[in-house]
């Protein structure tokens, strides 16, 4: 099975985590949208942007979240 080297695990993680958040909560956004039988492709535009836009912000404050995680818990 092919592997992201090791090296990389902090934007594997960040491009995992944004989309996890960005798939929620475009599918939170676009429930609206089922009565209209429009809800999937509603949410994928939105998941899609929502991600690309979230990708670069969650991996440039990780480090500062990681740090006040740290700070406050010990």
């Amino acid at each position: 099975m092919w592997k992201i080297p090791k090296e990389y695990n902090h934007l594997t993680f960040a491009a995992i985590q944004a989309g996890v958040t960005c798939a929620v909560a475009s599918a939170i956004a676009s429930v609206q949208f089922v009565a209209e039988g429009t809800f999937v492709s509603h949410w994928l535009r939105a998941y899609l942007f929502s991600w690309v836009a979230m990708l670069p912000v969650v991996i440039a404050v990780a480090p500062f979240i990681r740090w006040l995680a740290n700070r406050i818990t010990g």
